[in-house]
């Protein structure tokens, strides 16, 4: 079901103590705000309130089967949220937490299913950002958020990008720069006989595995409700059209197609495949896995403005990579 949004703001961003004063406090009074993290901006409600919650659905028109993540300020908070913190649980938030790591566990009663999409999970994180730590503090309740963009659209990763998609839609955004991971974080769920990951992200298989022993990925898309979010429906979309392709021959066919029928075309690519293009326009992705994450979809979000066709090297290597590519693949409209 989507739920409609009739209620229209003059949005402002601020980033002074008095604005993450008065974000807290809207909160506490049932409406909606955006906050930084160092995944993605996040578009937060009091989590223990399902009118509070639908507003969030209404903000993004984001389909509510799609479940919410509850971000808490501190470890010590978690138990107020699930009714069972297992060891394994307790290990994970030790070795990532506060960081860019969900873990879904049993909710407690309080927790809507408003924001569980029905089911009896949670997903449940501790931002680091220090803005979020802070604006989670001062609201006094577990907040529950989704990335805070439209629904399909790329997530932000400034308050200007939350700006564009949220203007007259929520009355605040705290301004608290750009997120430094720059996707979403990373959703394992131990409720499986192998703790799985449902969404990948900066956390990785292999670190997981040093602190858990084993862990699995799930590549499932769910009929019914999604366990995460980023399971079930598309994402990641640019206003252009995405198109990944392997570097160097797929993606120069590619892109002398597209200057062929007249189409505004910027390739991303690494910097040691500059070369490869001469003649084409290029967006220097940089070399480094850590670098690109952070600033993906800003890269995507500023060259949607001014191209119509966005050409994207696929990236190989590290685990990190297969995590942005989670998102890359997603976004990419031309197949």
């Amino acid at each position: 079901m989507d739920i409609q949004n009739s209620t229209v703001f003059d949005t402002r961003i601020g980033s002074s103590d008095a604005d993450i004063a008065l974000a807290s406090q809207l909160v506490r009074q049932g409406e909606v705000v955006a906050f930084p993290t160092e995944t993605v901006y996040g578009l937060g409600a009091n989590a223990l309130s399902a009118a509070a919650v639908n507003k969030i659905f209404a903000a993004k028109g984001r389909p509510s089967d799609n479940p919410l993540i509850v971000h808490l300020d501190c470890v010590e908070r978690i138990e107020t949220v699930v009714s069972a913190l297992t060891e394994d649980a307790k290990r994970l938030f030790r070795a990532f937490a506060p960081g860019p790591i969900t873990v879904i566990l049993p909710k407690r009663p309080e927790i809507p299913y408003e924001v569980t999409a029905g089911l009896e999970t949670v997903g449940v994180r501790i931002p680091s950002h220090p803005m979020a730590n802070r604006f989670l503090r001062e609201c006094g309740v577990p907040v529950a958020a989704p990335s805070a963009n439209k629904s399909k659209r790329v997530s932000p990763t400034t308050a200007r990008a939350v700006f564009e998609d949220m203007q007259g839609r929520i009355p605040l955004i705290l301004d608290g720069g750009q997120s430094s991971v720059g996707i979403e974080s990373t959703v394992i769920t131990l409720a499986t006989s192998v703790p799985t990951i449902l969404r990948p992200g900066a956390i990785t298989p292999h670190m997981i595995k040093e602190v858990l022993g084993e862990c699995a990925t799930s590549h499932h898309v769910p009929l019914g409700a999604a366990e995460a979010p980023g399971m079930k429906y598309t994402h990641y979309r640019t206003t252009c059209d995405f198109a990944l392709r392997s570097a160097g021959e797929e993606v120069i066919a590619l892109a002398t197609f597209y200057k062929q029928l007249r189409r505004r075309v910027i390739i991303f690519a690494r910097s040691q495949n500059l070369s490869l293009y001469e003649g084409f326009e290029v967006l220097d992705m940089g070399d480094s896995d850590e670098g690109i994450c952070a600033n993906i979809y800003e890269f995507m979000r500023n060259a949607e403005k001014k191209y119509d066709v966005i050409i994207c090297e696929r990236l190989i290597g590290s685990e990190l990579c297969d995590s942005v590519m989670n998102r890359l693949t997603k976004a990419d409209n031309t197949r």
